[in-house]
């Protein structure tokens, strides 16, 4: 095959990464892309070194920049976050619903706190429906009252 054709088709197998990359972000195509058609375009202007031993030490030589710089902008994009999780305590004052109705000395009544279900109990029986509001919490079980 001739050098310039293999030129080419790196740089529209290039571009092919390049566009997927930008409709599916993540897939970290954009590194294998950048370098194929940076290796493409130096393969148009200089068709000899497509079939020389330069290919592939060019193609490190693209890959490692290209990799950092994309797992820097990745990092850019998304910052990390650490988990959002719920503690017992800062349930205390808070609204919720009742999904199962509570009964007296026993846990097996529900309650929905935004979109948390927790077991709960209640110093009256409160019917499945009604509006409460957290009292105090032990471990992954609240107390509640009527609202």
């Amino acid at each position: 095959m001739d050098p310039f054709m293999i030129a080419v088709l790196l740089i529209v197998l290039g571009a092919i990464c390049l566009i997927y990359e930008a409709f599916s972000p993540g897939a970290f195509l954009v590194i294998p892309g950048t370098v194929l058609v940076i290796l493409g375009l130096i393969g148009a202007v200089y068709p000899d070194i497509m079939v020389s031993w330069w290919s592939p030490v060019i193609a490190v030589v693209i890959a490692v920049p290209v990799t950092l710089l994309t797992i820097k902008a990745y990092q850019k994009l998304a910052v990390p976050e650490p988990p959002t999780t719920t503690v017992t305590d800062s349930l205390v004052g808070r609204q919720g619903v009742v999904t199962v109705p509570t009964e007296l000395g026993s846990m097996k009544g529900k309650v929905r706190v935004d979109s948390d279900i927790w077991s709960a109990t209640s110093d009256e029986p409160i019917e499945a429906g009604a509006e409460v509001i957290v009292e105090h919490s032990e471990g992954v079980h609240v107390h509640v009252r009527r609202v």
